[in-house]
């Protein structure tokens, strides 16, 4: 019997905006079905609505043959229907198996949880994923990467018929990432039904069978993986032709006086390392996960601390107890959790951007609402920030916008930021916002910012950096100038014992 998931003229708004327009499509078992499209174009929401997270207002979803109808992410979850989103949704003071187990917890015949028999089959699925992971330990104590296995670990012990990912691989290591994929082909011979949403197009083209492209909440085209090509993809997605993003970028050529200098840094996972910021200037960070650069950056905003070594702000010697100081002194930090660390996320545009500055919009002891949504308003026009007005609540924005609204809190003219710190800016983002996201790190360049740029995604820290340091282990393993950069030499120095901490070293 033939065995399908198929959508049927779904349609959703919500205030403001059409969320989705007569979606139309069908998923097969045993085939790796890709949505594709840029951020705000419908895919979160379709996914929502698959889990029961929402319902739609028009249409209906079908499996085998019988519509669906779920009032909660329960009733999908009885159903055969597991949505891993990119944002985690574990229990972070429960174990690993009692998160891998929730809902189904093994009991003895006294009717308490049998804990040898749980730890016993969470073990062997955990086996199965070949991952270093311990089945008693709390889950909030992983990493981020382990907690995103442990709730796909999650899903594989339901027995879902349809299991449907969500930019599972933004927070895994190229380890993870295989046994990921590994997975997938398994489910794939199973003949489940699999829904994997993805900005990066390399693994579309790797792991899936079918693309289903959208746009502005419609569905443009479909397409058989085999016989499409990326730039008929990205065509589909944004409406044109991107070229060589890289190539295209307008950059800064010339540099100011040197801005920042780090000299011998020791801190949480940071060893002895040196490197300086001039004005103008774009910096990378490259290195495989757990290299060390997070936490490098965290110590120089104040948010770890120090617990030797040196840091020159414009040639005076600084060391911050705590952000708030690093803010004041001029460095603006973007992190890598931008929903956790990031925003307020039930809270509006117009509060997040102006968390920082409410000392100088107010009158007396008032708040100037005027002041205040003449700053958001700018923002908004300035970062093309895609939303109904000032007062849409951050939560319900695409990652690109959201990764705007952070930039813009930054960069606005009642800040007086000089160094801008970029951790993973682009993670989860679509390859139209990312082309933007670069020409706007380019652009604050121009404007005299330093700019302090982490990723895990190789060609673009070569493509969009202009220096870019190594790390391993915690130490600075080389420092390589833009032109002189290519994968394999970065991916050499990622894994290289050798230390060079000279500007210049690698060249």
């Amino acid at each position: 019997m033939e065995y399908f998931l198929e959508f049927k003229g779904i349609r959703k708004s919500f205030p403001g905006v059409q969320a989705l327009r007569d979606i139309s499509f069908r998923a097969e078992g045993g085939r790796v079905l890709a949505l594709l499209g840029e951020n705000g174009a419908g895919k979160s929401t379709l996914l929502k609505i698959l889990a029961g997270d929402l319902s739609a207002d028009e249409g209906e979803v079908v499996l085998g043959g019988a519509p669906l109808s779920f009032s909660s992410p329960y009733d999908a979850i009885k159903a055969g229907v597991s949505v891993i989103y990119q944002e985690r949704q574990l229990i972070p003071a429960m174990s690993v198996m009692e998160n891998i187990f929730a809902g189904a917890l093994p009991r003895n015949s006294f009717g308490f949880i049998d804990k040898p028999r749980l730890k016993k089959d969470t073990q062997a699925i955990i086996e199965k994923f070949g991952l270093p992971i311990d089945p008693a330990a709390p889950a909030g104590r992983l990493s981020v990467a382990y907690q995103q296995m442990v709730e796909i670990m999650k899903a594989y012990r339901r027995g879902s018929s349809v299991i449907a990912f969500d930019e599972p691989t933004a927070s895994l290591a190229e380890a993870e990432i295989s046994i990921l994929f590994k997975l997938i082909a398994e489910l794939k011979r199973e003949g489940k039904i699999v829904v994997y949403v993805s900005h990066r197009l390399a693994e579309i083209f790797q792991i899936t069978d079918d693309i289903v492209v959208f746009k502005d909440g419609a569905l443009v085209k479909t397409f058989v993986t085999d016989e499409t090509s990326e730039p008929e993809l990205i065509r589909a997605m944004i409406g044109r032709d991107i070229g060589d993003t890289y190539a295209n970028l307008s950059r800064n050529t010339e540099y100011g006086e040197t801005l920042l200098e780090v000299r011998n840094l020791v801190a949480k996972q940071v060893k002895n390392v040196s490197f300086s910021l001039r004005k103008g200037e774009i910096i990378g960070f490259a290195g495989l996960v757990g290299a060390g650069r997070t936490e490098v950056v965290r110590a120089l905003f104040g948010a770890d601390p120090m617990i030797s070594g040196e840091i020159l702000l414009e040639g005076k010697r600084v060391e911050f107890k705590s952000p708030a100081e690093a803010i004041t002194a001029g460095l603006a930090l973007c992190p890598e959790d931008r929903k956790e660390q990031g925003l307020v996320l039930y809270h509006s545009i117009r509060d997040n951007v102006s968390i920082p500055v409410l000392s100088k919009i107010r009158r007396f002891f008032f708040l100037d609402r005027k002041a205040e949504s003449a700053l958001a308003g700018g923002i908004v026009d300035k970062y093309s920030i895609k939303t109904p007005g000032i007062d849409k609540i951050v939560v319900e924005l695409s990652g690109g916008n959201q990764q705007k609204v952070i930039l813009g809190r930054w960069t606005s003219d009642q800040m007086t930021t000089k160094i801008l710190i970029l951790d993973e800016p682009t993670k989860g983002i679509d390859v139209g916002t990312k082309a933007e996201v670069y020409q706007m790190m380019c652009d604050l360049a121009k404007q005299g910012f330093g700019v302090i740029f982490i990723s895990s995604e190789l060609p673009e820290v070569i493509g969009v950096s202009d220096t870019i340091y190594v790390m391993r282990g915690g130490r600075v393993t080389g420092c390589v100038h833009r032109g002189d950069a290519t994968e394999e030499s970065i991916l050499s120095l990622a894994m290289s014992d050798t230390v060079k901490t000279e500007r210049g070293d690698a060249k």
